[in-house]
């Protein structure tokens, strides 16, 4: 499968917390992802980028909060992440970018 360049604006960023840690001894990855992305698509976007076989992609939508700044009312964005779980013996490390 060759990498097309609409792969990396489905992919944006990785996800680094605690919760994604945890979810990394699982065999799994997380990733945030362009909001209008589907599963299909992310799935072939990660096959694509890094070379591996994935099993499932479940994904969550974060609403952006209201937040203040400097006594202005803002808002943050909303956020689409993928908790992408891959085959057994396959690995990504998300610490060496892309």
């Amino acid at each position: 499968m060759s990498v097309k360049p609409q792969h990396y604006d489905v992919i944006r960023k990785p996800v680094i917390t605690e919760k994604s840690t945890l979810a990394s001894e699982h065999n799994a990855v997380v990733f945030e992802v362009a909001i209008d992305s589907n599963k299909p698509a992310i799935k072939e976007a990660v096959e694509a980028l890094f070379g591996v076989k994935v099993r499932a992609v479940n994904t969550t939508i974060t609403k952006g909060k209201t937040k203040r700044f400097r006594g202005r009312a803002g808002r943050r964005k909303d956020v689409k992440k993928a908790y992408v779980t891959l085959e057994e013996g396959n690995t990504i490390d998300v610490t060496t970018g892309l």
